[in-house]
């Protein structure tokens, strides 16, 4: 049946205006002022606004780290996600066995996946190593499978070295893909941790001291330069946590680089004092890169603000921290790396950005949604509200107080960072293509609905 959303707010990256939708088919079929309620089933969003649906482009579901597995599967973490206000995501896939080629985990990953998912998702690509098996196999996970975006590591296990990154710039460049870096520096970090672990330094705070922001910047510096020199390549720096990080984007921003910068709401609102919490609470927060200091959480805003910033995304990997987390209890280098954060991403962002002023709300549907669109080959289809696009919709209540608790969370995980933070404005509402995914808090939508989208870069740039 088709649907109508009468009397709210639509709220675009550009635009704010009263306005009624119309839905039919999954799409948005027409937009206007006091449009006939014909035989449309009506959805009141009176006093509300209405934005696109979330694309969260850092999420790890079905994360398997050797140590331990990620709670959250392509079901109950997309759930989670349609109760937050994300509609589409686009998930980092992990790595898969010594030597394998693209297919492999595009293989692995399709069946875990297909048929679960409640809302809209693609993958990226994930590099282990490189030679010219893998560098040909790319144009065909481009182009037939609409996966044009991999993910090249500088440490772990499968880290590459700059000849392997440089290559990868060169050949996603000719392809019309995109290079995204988990960037720090192997050495240093792995010298601190030797450091630490050798002087018996092992509670949490030193795993944030074993990866300081030094490390991370470096690295970004480091594929700036080798993207510079692979003729402007395009690189996508995930989870940035740290000014002096943003510094170096700034520069090759100002110097015509093609580089995007994404964040994550626990290093726009969590520090590093977190490692210190008593009875191993420190555990929840071990991630990489780590929590910083105050500081750095102003300059993150100030560079959304500036838009030098352009996705806030989650990094979404969550691991009990009653069991998974207690590896590290007596060895912070035990402990497996992440926190949840995929339901939690839009109301946090509409609370501590729009609500608190950080942050217009236009700039809050440019980082939640419309960017991510654009960088990753998904607007305008995702990301926008216009004739012809997904129906992929989210209202949002800007009044409704809320009290972060796991008690309230759909996350298949035993904590959130943000227990007990008080937010106002919630989604109240989800809808994905068309179909209401969640309301008031309420998964009601149906296992397997969600899509695989296949994605070309190259048609939508930013």
């Amino acid at each position: 049946m088709s649907k109508i959303i009468k009397n709210g707010k639509i709220v675009t990256a550009s635009d704010i205006y009263n306005a009624d939708i119309i839905i039919d088919e999954g799409v948005i079929k027409e937009i206007g002022i006091d449009l006939p309620l014909n035989n449309h089933e009506v959805i009141d969003a009176m006093g509300k606004y209405v934005v696109p649906g979330g694309i969260d482009a850092h999420t790890h579901l079905n994360l398997d780290v050797g140590i331990a597995v990620a709670k959250d599967n392509f079901y109950t973490g997309t759930v989670a996600a349609a109760c937050g206000g994300t509609t589409t995501i686009v998930d980092h896939m992990g790595f898969g066995p010594k030597g394998c080629n693209l297919k492999h985990q595009t293989a692995v990953y399709h069946g875990y996946a297909d048929g679960k998912a409640v809302i809209d998702y693609s993958f990226h690509g994930v590099l282990q190593h490189v030679n010219e098996e893998i560098l040909n196999e790319m144009e065909e996970i481009i182009n037939n499978e609409g996966i044009p975006s991999f993910k090249a590591y500088l440490t772990y296990d499968y880290k590459l070295s700059d000849m392997e990154v440089l290559n990868v710039l060169i050949r996603l460049k000719e392809l019309g893909g995109l290079t995204t870096v988990h960037p720090e520096n192997d050495a240093a970090v792995n010298y601190l941790r030797s450091y630490y672990s050798k002087n018996g330094m092992l509670t949490p705070i030193y795993h944030a001291l074993s990866r300081p922001a030094e490390c991370e910047a470096e690295a970004i510096n480091k594929m700036i330069n080798l993207a510079a020199i692979a003729g402007n390549a395009p690189l996508y720096i995930v989870h940035l946590s740290c000014e002096l990080g943003l510094d170096y984007i700034k520069m090759a921003s100002e110097r015509g680089q093609k580089v995007y910068a994404e964040t994550c709401p626990q290093y726009l609102l969590l520090d590093d004092e977190r490692y210190n919490e008593s009875n191993n609470e420190g555990l929840k927060y071990i991630m990489s890169p780590p929590l910083r200091k105050k500081q750095d959480q102003e300059k993150l805003w100030k560079g959304i603000r500036d838009g030098f910033i352009q996705v806030v995304a989650t990094d979404h990997c969550p691991f009990d921290f009653n069991g998974d987390k207690q590896l590290g209890k007596d060895d912070f280098t035990k402990c497996p790396n992440g926190a949840p954060g995929i339901e939690t991403r839009v109301p946090l962002l509409f609370s501590e950005g729009v609500s608190k002023g950080r942050i217009s709300i236009n700039k809050f549907v440019e980082v939640i949604s419309t960017n991510p669109a654009k960088i990753f080959g998904l607007y305008p289809r995702k990301g926008t509200i216009a004739v012809g696009a997904d129906a992929d919709l989210v209202i949002i209540d800007p009044d409704k107080e809320v009290i972060l608790s796991k008690n309230i969370l759909h996350e298949n995980v035993d904590y959130t960072p943000y227990e007990g933070m008080k937010l106002k404005g919630y989604p109240v509402m989800t809808l994905v293509r068309g179909k209401v995914a969640a309301k008031d808090n309420k998964f009601v939508g149906e296992i397997g609905y969600g899509k695989f989208i296949k994605r070309c870069i190259d048609k939508c740039p930013l």
